[in-house]
C-alpha cells in the first residue's frame, strides 16, 4: 500500500494546499462539509457568468414542461448535477437558522409554496451569494432583511 501511494504521488507532484486555491476567501481554513462539497463541485466560479447559470448547472432553475400547445408552467428541473443540487438544498435547509435566509423561506411559503418548493427557491437564490462570495473571495455577511409586502 505505502508503495501504491509514494508512486501516485511522484505521479501527482506536490499538492496546492486549499488555502492558495483562488476560490478560499483571506486565507482562511478550508471548508469543510457541506462547503466542501458544494467548493468541489464548484471550484472558483468562474466557468459561471452569473448565478442562474449556476442554478441551472445545479439543476435549480425552474424550467417550463411544454409538448406542442401543451404548456404546463414551471416545474423543477431533473438535470443538473445531482450532487450539487443535493448539497445545495441540504445547505439550504441548515440556513433557515439565519434570519435572512428564514424571512425568504416564510414569504415563500405565504405565496403558496410547499416546503421543498421553498427550500429550493431558497437554494437557488443562494447560488447567487455563493458566487458573489467566490468572486469577490469574501466571508458571507449578513445583512439584515428588507420587509417584503405579501402576495395575495
Amino acid at each position: 500500500m505505502q508503495n501504491a501511494r509514494d508512486h501516485l504521488r511522484l505521479r501527482v507532484g506536490p499538492r496546492t494546499p486549499f488555502r492558495t486555491h483562488p476560490g478560499d476567501a483571506a486565507g482562511r481554513r478550508p471548508p469543510h462539509g457541506l462547503g466542501s462539497r458544494i467548493f468541489a463541485e464548484i471550484g472558483d466560479g468562474a466557468a459561471f457568468a452569473d448565478g442562474s447559470r449556476l442554478a441551472s448547472y445545479a439543476g435549480l432553475a425552474p424550467v417550463a414542461r411544454q409538448s406542442g400547445s401543451s404548456l404546463r408552467g414551471e416545474s423543477r428541473s431533473r438535470r443538473g448535477n445531482h450532487r450539487l443540487k443535493n448539497a445545495m438544498f441540504l445547505a439550504a435547509f441548515a440556513s433557515l437558522r439565519d434570519p435572512a435566509s428564514r424571512a425568504f423561506y416564510d414569504r415563500k411559503r405565504a405565496e403558496g409554496k410547499k416546503h421543498n418548493a421553498a427550500v429550493i427557491c431558497l437554494a437557488r437564490r443562494r447560488c447567487d451569494v455563493i458566487l458573489a462570495m467566490l468572486r469577490q473571495r469574501a466571508p458571507y455577511r449578513y445583512r439584515a432583511p428588507r420587509q417584503m409586502p405579501v402576495a395575495a
